[in-house]
């Protein structure tokens, strides 16, 4: 596996509260230099990210409602609305994992249909937390509500990164439940070897903040 093929798979992530103005233009560069599919940032940044990587057709990548998606609706879409307006190119959007803990079904796609009305969407359903039979259940609302991606967690999964065949699991789940939806996998993805394995079990999309040490470990 070259290491062009894996830099395409990557949103190189910094999603870090305290990160300062210089580490998300450090992290847009190491995207540009090593030609990543996007950058994965919180709200506050979309703006700036969005100018930095204007012309490079690397994608602005907004975390939205993280770790468990239980803010009110109303602000929900709100956020969405004003990252969009700032220039982001995808919204990964934590599902109400609640929600789907209370079997809260109707409201649940009610929600996701209005966030992907917005845009590009890939919904987080934080598949950590989550039965298979939950999983199975939530990606087919994904799929329904119009997302483009499911994806399987933020930096909160409760999986350890010693556990990514669960992981991979997951993803067989995802892929079998939401026919012809790219697939992301995030969450202590951190090594090559993490990012092979997601690729075998269907990810066609790697969160990372390891991205460039990845890569780097690809060319030895």
């Amino acid at each position: 596996m070259s290491a062009k093929t894996i830099n395409q798979y990557i949103d190189h992530t910094n999603i870090n509260p305290k990160a300062t103005k210089e580490e998300i233009i450090k992290t847009c560069d190491e995207a540009k230099k090593y030609q990543l599919r996007g950058v994965c940032i919180r709200p506050k940044w979309v703006k700036l990210v969005a100018t930095e990587l204007k012309g490079t057709g690397i994608k602005t990548v907004v975390l939205i409602d993280d770790p468990i998606g239980d803010s009110p609706h109303e602000k929900r879409i709100e956020t969405c609305k004003k990252a969009i307006k700032d220039g982001a190119n995808d919204l990964d959007v934590v599902v109400n994992i609640p929600d789907i803990k209370h079997e809260r079904w109707t409201a649940i796609e009610k929600d996701l249909k209005k966030i992907c009305s917005l845009g590009d969407s890939k919904i987080i359903i934080g598949s950590g937390f989550l039965t298979d039979e939950e999983i199975a259940k939530v990606s087919q609302i994904v799929k329904k509500a119009g997302a483009i991606c499911v994806k399987t967690a933020t930096e909160k999964d409760p999986l350890e990164n010693r556990e990514m065949k669960e992981k991979a699991n997951h993803l067989k789940i995802m892929r079998e439940n939401a026919p012809g939806l790219l697939i992301k996998a995030s969450g202590k993805v951190k090594t090559l070897k993490d990012i092979k394995m997601m690729i075998k079990a269907g990810a066609d999309i790697i969160g990372s903040s390891s991205g460039v040490a990845i890569i780097k470990k690809s060319k030895n």
